[in-house]
């Protein structure tokens, strides 16, 4: 019971601390101000987080933390490259499906590329380079590659940037088009699509090398 009670107490800071960090930035947040909104004692920030900093990654890194796509990228293999792809995009679409949490989320990110405190670096190093690389790695072996080219790389740019889009631009497609992500079943319909797009890719990339290697 005192293990729930503490893990309550923390989750309330850590949403209360997305919200003002995603308001105001770091710098201009105060640790008391979140401590209040939480409903919580200033010295409980020390006691979880050790400081404000701590309780900055906590706000940047957990509300989406456990979402599929942190699992790793599903297996790319020629048996069932189109169940893998629609995997793929389901899982990297999954935090779409957050509301407001995920609406809070992106913009304490857009706030950390521009007053950078190294969080979006290290996202990079620790999380967006490695699952990058894995899906470099396995577009790599499906055409059968001993190692990675620029053709490859920019492939998986290019797939995962259609999912990006709808991240980065979630309130302007929200103006434009609201029906396309409105809930939860809008958003597996566009993972589906996406999927059927990078698939669209991939026999382009095929064609092309084959064209290229006849030559």
């Amino acid at each position: 019971m005192h293990q729930d009670k503490d893990q309550s107490a923390r989750q309330k800071l850590v949403q209360a601390a997305l919200v003002t960090f995603a308001e105001k930035g770091y710098e201009g947040a105060s640790t008391r101000e979140i401590a209040d909104k939480a409903g919580a004692n200033i010295s409980s920030i020390r006691y979880y987080f050790g400081d404000k900093a701590g309780l900055y990654r906590a706000a940047y890194t957990e509300p989406l933390c456990g979402t599929p796509f942190e699992q790793g990228i599903p297996d790319l293999n020629s048996t069932d490259v189109d169940k893998a792809l629609k995997q793929l995009f389901r899982d990297f679409l999954e935090p779409l499906k957050h509301g407001e949490t995920f609406r809070l989320v992106m913009k304490l990110h857009f706030r950390e590329m521009i007053e950078p405190t190294g969080a979006w670096e290290h996202e990079i190093d620790a999380e967006i380079k490695p699952q990058h690389m894995a899906l470099v790695n396995m577009l790599t072996a499906y055409f059968g590659l001993s190692k990675p080219d620029l053709d490859i790389q920019r492939l998986a740019f290019a797939m995962m940037g259609m999912a990006v889009n709808f991240y980065v631009a979630q309130d302007v497609v929200d103006v434009i088009c609201p029906k396309l992500m409105g809930n939860a079943k809008a958003i597996d319909t566009l993972s589906e699509r996406l999927a059927g797009y990078a698939r669209a890719m991939l026999d382009s990339e095929s064609k092309r090398r084959k064209q290229d290697s006849s030559k």
